[in-house]
């Protein structure tokens, strides 16, 4: 199973040199990839931003955003060309995870409507592909990515979000919880491929929240309950699920993998790029 982390870019607080910083060390001690998360009504930099910065500091590690909230973006023809802006600027490192989403606020803050997402997000995806082919309603828009196309993750546990895996992903990617109930989530993903006529296995992936030592866990529970507030007392289970020490990490990382995920993310909740040496410590043990 790969290992990859987080780049902290909703952190609250994190400098712009503390993620640059990161990012390169990230590349350093060897993980596979560097994700951001996306949200718009928050103190957080740009998720494609971010990735971007990311790009120019580094040469091989890959590039994803997991997840972005594509559907609240209000025009599809911009938004392919700022993907494969990223994945040349990277020499094709960028992989696109997508996601209905669920914060009513990021949409409503573009008018974009909230229970509209998934329908838009399912003619966006096809626009995408359109627009790096080439085509598109204003043909000749590029630049075109380093590959065909983009390979695209999605995430969301409703049949429709597993359909649309199948239709459009290389894979499938939780947005956390417990190991113990991934390989039903395998299974799902796995039937899903099988009924749209694939006979490839989708790529699994998973992320959980980790802060390693007592005052990194402490403020990384604050962050978890404001990141998350907007799903009220469910906020606290995941505050209390980070994980803080490398006992549980090194039982995580060894679960998630007997359970058939092919790739972990681990997203810190410090913007300390010291972080990524205690997790490289554990995770590459």
């Amino acid at each position: 199973m790969d290992i990859g982390v987080g780049l902290p870019s909703t952190v609250p607080g994190a400098a712009g040199a503390e993620l640059i910083g990161f990012a390169k060390r990230a590349e350093e001690l060897g993980f596979s990839t560097l994700a951001v998360l996306d949200r718009l009504v928050y103190d957080s930099y740009d998720s494609l931003v971010a990735l971007a910065a990311a790009a120019a500091v580094t040469e091989r590690i890959t590039l994803a955003s997991t997840i972005l909230l594509a559907a609240y973006r209000p025009s599809a023809a911009e938004l392919a060309k700022q993907l494969a802006s990223i994945d040349r600027l990277s020499g094709g490192r960028l992989v696109l995870g997508v996601a209905a989403g669920g914060r009513e606020d990021d949409f409503a803050a573009t008018g974009v409507p909230y229970r509209r997402r998934g329908a838009l997000l399912d003619r966006l995806l096809e626009d995408l592909v359109e627009v790096w082919s080439g085509g598109g309603q204003v043909p000749g828009i590029g630049p075109k990515p380093v590959r065909d196309r983009i390979p695209i993750w999605i995430g969301g546990h409703s049949e429709a979000a597993l359909a649309r895996a199948a239709k459009h992903g290389i894979g499938w990617i939780s947005p956390g919880g417990s190991a113990a109930a991934y390989p039903d989530l395998v299974e799902r993903a796995t039937t899903a491929f099988a009924a749209a006529g694939r006979d490839d296995k989708p790529k699994m992936a998973a992320m959980t929240y980790v802060g390693l030592g007592e005052d990194n866990a402490s403020r990384g529970a604050q962050y978890l309950r404001d990141y998350y507030s907007y799903i009220g007392p469910k906020a606290e289970f995941l505050a209390k699920g980070l994980i803080s020490d490398e006992g549980r990490l090194r039982e995580t990382i060894d679960n998630y993998a007997a359970a058939g995920c092919d790739e972990l993310l681990l997203f810190p909740t410090t913007a300390d790029p010291g972080q990524l040496d205690q997790l490289a410590k554990v995770a590459f043990a």
